[in-house]
């Protein structure tokens, strides 16, 4: 999953993003509206968590503008403004998603993130197979030749992604766009380490191609 917060008050927003990356979240930041409009445009967040009072281009612009798109993220907006009437102009005139006023717990920004990101644009992710390979996103299980294989959120997001593309190259840049944050150097070996594992994870069951140029891709 991957998360942009967009806050001004830089302590809140590190300790913020820290504490979703220890939830193996990918996490972007910035603490202004302009900017986190660019990467909304530019990358598919998961969810983005967005403080009302950024200084320039205040949140309340930036969820409205991003409400003008075919397929915006899913919005939670911060304030310290929590008034039922604050909370009703925020999901209804604003258009956004969730609501959370500051101060709040940590447990509940996690639970209401993980619970904005599973909204289906459509039907909920079905099981995914390719060879001796099952892939349940609902689940966060897979299996290959009948044994559930025991991954890192990392192994299985990539698992999944390399499902997804039915056997087509999965590029080694779309991974790290898609499934790290902006902070990762695409030239370390972090991909290519998690492909490595699972390689070996996977053992009789299936095996990845070795990235020649086009990325990586199941066999079988």
């Amino acid at each position: 999953m991957r998360v942009l917060i967009a806050e001004d008050h830089r302590v809140l927003a590190r300790t913020v993003a820290t504490g979703l990356r220890r939830q193996a979240m990918a996490v972007d930041v910035t603490g202004s509206g302009a900017e986190a409009e660019r990467m909304c445009l530019l990358t598919a967040y998961d969810v983005l968590i967005l403080d009302r009072d950024l200084p320039g281009m205040t949140g309340d612009e930036v969820c409205r503008r991003l409400r003008r798109l075919v397929d915006p993220p899913p919005i939670l907006l911060l304030t310290a403004a929590g008034e039922l009437t604050d909370r009703v102009y925020g999901l209804t005139a604003l258009g956004a998603d969730d609501y959370l006023a500051k101060p709040f717990d940590f447990a509940e920004l996690v639970a209401r993130v993980r619970a904005l990101s599973r909204r289906p644009p459509a039907a909920a992710p079905g099981v995914l197979r390719h060879a001796d390979i099952v892939v349940d996103p609902a689940r966060h299980e897979a299996r290959a030749a009948g044994r559930v294989l025991e991954l890192t959120p990392k192994e299985f997001a990539v698992l999944h992604r390399l499902t997804q593309a039915r056997g087509a190259a999965v590029p080694h840049g779309e991974l790290v766009r898609t499934l790290w944050d902006e902070h990762l150097d695409p030239r370390t070996g972090a991909v290519r380490a998690v492909v490595s594992r699972l390689r070996r994870k996977l053992g009789d069951g299936g095996t990845i191609s070795p990235d020649t140029g086009d990325g990586y891709r199941l066999c079988g």
